[in-house]
């Protein structure tokens, strides 16, 4: 039997893949027939880049870094499946990919396994980028999500994304700490409705964040939440 000659795979590989690229596209067409938000290449790249700027400000090394830009990019491609579950069918999606782009078995694992871990449903931060996946993802609020621009049509997704005017996660190595620093216009929502939205989400941000050994905390208009 043949060994298979392993190789290195990059995140501009990766994020220039056709099939890739198509899955996603085929994703989030779907979420928006949903009514869900924009799930497309925006949030791909934002989750990819906001992962890879964590671990690189956490002193990960140069292959974990690229290795979570990889995961941030490829978390959500299960949605082409459907909505219900994709963390599980992104996760064996990737596999195949990976598989078919000669990635090692052991960097493999590492995506998948970070990738069926980032649904908020099922989520735990397995290791690091995994963690910072999660990070990443579930702080990725802003107003270019919402697909419609007519406020009387938005429901309470829509008036939470909408709302946010600004939203950046701070990597504190001194203190230890992860903060997402968020800007919410209250004339388009109320302050409590993102925490309707968002709670859930925050606390497996707390659970990513106590992986990563840092303290998290919420701040909204410059007021500590969490």
């Amino acid at each position: 039997m043949t060994t298979p000659q392993y190789r290195t795979v990059t995140y501009d590989e990766v994020s220039r893949n056709h099939s890739i690229l198509s899955f996603l596209h085929q994703g989030d067409r779907s979420l928006g027939i949903m009514g869900f938000t924009e799930h497309s290449l925006p949030h791909a790249t934002i989750v990819a880049h906001g992962a890879g700027r964590i671990l690189t400000q956490l002193g990960y090394s140069e292959r974990e870094v690229e290795l979570a830009r990889i995961t941030g990019f490829m978390h959500d491609i299960g949605n082409m499946v459907n909505r219900v579950d994709h963390a599980q069918s992104g996760a064996i999606i990737a596999l195949r990919i990976l598989e078919h782009m000669y990635m090692p078995p052991e960097e493999i694992a590492t995506i998948v396994s970070a990738i069926g871990n980032h649904d908020e449903a099922t989520a735990v931060p397995v290791h690091s980028i995994a963690a910072a996946v999660i990070l990443a993802d579930k702080s990725d609020v802003r107003r270019s999500r919402v697909r419609t621009q007519n406020p009387a049509t938005f429901d309470i997704h829509d008036r939470v994304n909408y709302s946010v005017v600004k939203a950046e996660v701070k990597i504190d190595t001194v203190n230890s700490t992860c903060t997402l620093d968020i800007q919410v216009d209250k004339e388009v929502t109320p302050v409590f409705e993102f925490f309707e939205i968002f709670l859930s989400r925050m606390m497996l941000c707390r659970k990513a964040s106590d992986f990563l050994k840092l303290r998290y905390s919420l701040v909204v208009n410059g007021f500590p939440m969490i």
